[in-house]
Parts: C-alpha cells; sequence; structure tokens
C-alpha cells in the first residue's frame, strides 16, 4: 500500500510473481495469447460471469473468455470473491481508492463501496484484502478488456448466499453495473472424479437446481449461490463457456483443480440457442447424415452450451413431406448428443420410411425442436384437460400403462382443433379415440422451433 501525490492510497499488487508475471510485458503478451486461443463461439454482451481465480497459466484462457463476455458499456464492476486467508463473518469491502498490477491501476468506486457498507453491512477489513489473490487475480484481464471501468471489490466470509443475491438485485437495473463471481470447482481430486464432480457442479448451476449445492464443490460456492438465485427469480439462464481443470497444463491427473466459466443470459438456454446458434443446429444434423456415406472423420467444434443437458426432436422432410422424425421427451444426455443420435435416426432409422439415400441428400431440409422440461397437467376429466391445453402452443405428452405418444406443438398447424388433436394422439398411443381411465396422464411442454431456410 502506497498514497500517491494526490493522497490517493493505493493497493499494491501483492500475488504477481504467484498467480501472474510480474513482467509487465509478458503478462500483456499472455493475455494476448489468451484471447488469440480464446473460441470466442458466443455472441452475446452479459452483465455477469462465473470466473476462475486460479494462476493465469492454469485457468487465465476461462477468466478471459469470461470476463470479454461482458457487456462493453459497463462502467462499475462488482468482484465477489471468497477469502481464502483471513476467516470473518459477512462480507468485506476496502479503503482502497485504486488496485494497482503490473499493467494498470483499476479505481474503486468508494461511493458504492459506502453503500455496501450502509445498506448491506459490508464491513472495513484492509487486512483481509491484502494478500488475497481471489480479486487481483482478475485485474489484468479486466484491465485489458475495459478502458475504464472502476471496480467494487467484494470479499466473501461467511455468509448466506441472500446477501449476494440481494445486492445483485439492487444493482442490476442499472446496465453500467457488471458482476464478476470469482469461483474455483473442486480441489485437490483425482483428474476423473474431480470430472465427475464438476460436471454435477455445472449441471446444478445450468439447471438453477442449487438446493443440494455444497461448499466443496466450488470455493465461491456462496457467490455462485447468489447469482444463481438471481437467474432463477427472473428466469434468466447460466450459459456455460468452458470446464476445465489444471491437468490440461501441469498434465498431473493426480491433484488437480477444477475450473469453469458461465455468463447470464436474459432469457432461457432454448430462446439462447435458438437466437444466436440456430445455423449451428441445423449444420450439425445435415453433416451428421451425409458423413454417413462418406465415412471421413469428423471434428466438430461448438458451443459448450450444447454440452448442457437437452431434449430434441430432429424432423427431416423432402419436397414439403415429412421424411424421418425422432426425438426425446426428457433430457437425459447433451444436447449435442441428441442432436447427433436423433439426426442419424430420423435419416435411418424411422420405421415409418425407408432410409434415406445419398442421391435424396440435395432434397432433404432439416428442422429440430427443443423441448422445456415436461409438466403434468392435473386434470379429473377429460373436459379439464382440454381446458388446460393451449393450441399453437403446447407440445403434449399422453401416458396410461405400456401406451405412450407425444405431438410437437407443430402438429396444431395440421390438426387445429383441440378434441381431435388429443383424439389423433390417443390413436397415435395405440389407444382408442375415446380413451379415459383413472390412470391416464397428460404432460405439457413447450418447444423452440428451428428450422432450415
Amino acid at each position: 500500500m502506497y498514497y500517491n501525490t494526490v493522497m490517493r492510497k493505493i493497493k499494491e499488487a501483492t500475488v504477481a510473481n504467484t498467480f501472474y508475471t510480474g513482467n509487465s510485458q509478458d503478462l500483456i503478451l499472455q493475455i494476448q495469447n489468451f484471447k488469440e486461443t480464446s473460441k470466442n463461439l458466443y455472441k452475446y454482451a452479459t452483465r455477469a460471469v462465473i470466473v476462475p481465480h486460479a494462476g493465469l497459466v492454469y485457468s487465465g484462457r476461462l477468466a478471459y473468455e469470461g470476463i470479454s463476455q461482458l457487456d462493453k458499456d459497463i462502467k462499475n464492476l462488482f468482484i465477489f470473491a471468497p477469502s481464502h486467508r483471513v476467516g470473518f463473518d459477512g462480507i468485506a469491502i476496502s479503503s482502497y481508492d485504486a488496485w494497482e498490477t503490473p499493467i494498470g491501476t483499476s479505481d474503486v468506486n468508494q461511493e458504492i463501496c459506502k453503500e455496501l457498507h450502509d445498506k448491506f453491512g459490508a464491513n472495513l477489513n484492509d487486512d483481509a484484502m491484502i494478500a488475497e489473490h481471489s480479486i487481483e487475480v482478475e485485474l489484468p484481464i479486466i484491465q485489458s478488456v475495459f478502458d475504464n471501468v472502476k471496480i467494487v471489490p467484494v470479499l466473501i466470509g461467511k455468509e448466506n448466499p441472500e446477501i449476494i443475491r440481494n445486492i445483485i438485485e439492487a444493482y442490476y437495473p442499472n446496465k453500467e453495473n457488471g458482476f464478476i463471481i470469482s469461483s474455483d470447482l473442486s480441489h485437490y481430486l483425482e483428474d476423473e472424479k474431480a470430472r465427475a464432480t464438476d460436471k454435477i457442479t455445472a449441471q446444478m448451476i445450468e439447471t438453477g437446481n442449487i438446493g443440494n449445492f455444497r461448499y466443496e464443490q466450488a470455493c465461491g460456492a456462496i457467490g455462485i449461490a447468489g447469482l444463481v438465485t438471481f437467474a432463477n427469480n427472473h428466469n434468466f439462464s447460466m450459459i456455460r463457456i468452458d470446464l476445465a481443470n489444471s491437468s490440461e497444463v501441469s498434465e498431473d491427473k493426480s491433484r488437480v483443480v477444477g475450473y469453469g466459466t458461465w455468463f447470464l443470459y436474459e432469457g432461457n438456454k432454448n430462446e439462447y440457442i435458438a437466437k444466436y446458434h440456430p445455423g449451428f443446429v441445423i449444420d450439425i444434423c445435415k453433416l451428421i447424415v451425409s458423413s454417413e456415406f462418406d465415412q471421413k472423420p469428423m471434428q466438430v467444434i461448438y458451443p459448450q452450451v450444447f454440452d448442457q443437458p437437452g431434449a430434441c426432436f430432429v424432423t427431416i422432410e423432402k419436397n414439403g413431406r415429412l421424411r424421418g422424425c425422432i426425438g426425446s421427451i426428457v433430457a437425459h444426455r447433451a444436447l449435442i448428443t441428441d442432436l447427433v443420435e436423433h439426426a442419424k435416426d430420423a435419416a435411418f432409422k424411422d420405421t415409418r420410411f425407408s432410409a434415406v439415400r445419398e442421391e435424396e441428400l440435395p432434397e432433404l431440409k432439416f428442422a429440430v425442436s427443443i423441448l422445456t422440461e415436461p409438466r403434468k397437467i392435473v386434470f379429473d376429466t377429460e373436459e379439464q384437460l382440454l381446458e388446460k391445453i393451449i393450441p399453437n402452443e403446447d407440445g403434449i405428452i399422453i401416458r396410461d400403462g405400456d401406451f405412450q405418444a407425444v405431438y410437437l406443438p407443430s402438429v396444431w398447424a395440421e390438426i387445429p382443433d383441440k378434441n381431435e388433436f388429443l383424439k389423433s394422439l390417443k390413436k397415435k398411443a395405440g389407444m382408442d379415440e375415446n380413451h379415459f381411465s383413472e390412470t391416464f396422464e397428460a404432460f405439457k411442454f413447450n418447444t423452440i422451433y428451428i428450422k432450415e431456410r
């Protein structure tokens, strides 16, 4: 710590040469390399990310990919990070006017810090900040991505995630505010076990089901839980950018540290895919089907949002007529796997049609429906069931014993009447069109529909 000529209190870089190089030129080149090796597959400017905070040589690329995803119009960046070296209750702020790294100085928004003290009980704790790496290690990347942004460093001690959610809730409406959750994932497990643990953590973050989220899954668990709860309350989604661990750099698989990067999307995951990656969805289906004929090995690079669980139907048409359609009702594997398998099955295993021939490929058109999780419809009579079905919006699943069938929302275009829709669905399931019983069940779902143009 020192004071400059205008008596500003500056926090010196204390983890340079340990968590990142202290040589400014080398640091600039390292971050430039992160930029050049970044997959850069996302086209959305977010205002909240989860990024790792290990040594930059290990997790810097993931941290860069997350921080560079932030909206460049942000003026204030909250950094919520766990305290590793000093124990305390609640959350802590610092009295520093700026934090220094070898490549620059980041000003602190002390006005917001004072508000955190007055409104949320944040305590001044410079001692906890001095040697803490979980905030400082993000700063060189922030300084390389943003020309003019102030930081709001917040260390988290023993605290409930609700306070983090409340702070985000209070400051999110102002679009000049952005949020970084600084957190690594599993610590010092064997590689295979670490990847399995981090996969569970990723699914919790991405589904919003964090009721059983355990602190040992991530050192920044409180910050993660706060952001995910905020996302749940607004029907926002956490979109995965990448998952990795330290063995990919160190090659030591005996004790690894896990890293993950996510960004907040103001909508649901399926809407995000339809808006930003419709071309990939169609292209991968066409590529998979055509590859069955040429047998060439494929290496497909895709955004990791497709590694999140998803259920889809792949539909193939030829000259405006159905040529094959197969899919999943419930997400039970990665969406990329569901797309690949159903594209092949729709082309070659739909028993209603002969297998697609190579000469047909130029005439085929593909469409994909990505499903939401089915929701059970509560009813006592068929009339009550019909009242709860929304034409042109709901996909419907019916089930009774061993009989089951599903219609996608697209079927409403062919059968617009609710009564006829349900009768037709019963016949598809192998039931009589007037069938009804105490064990008859129905579920509804929605889809995002992506069609080849």
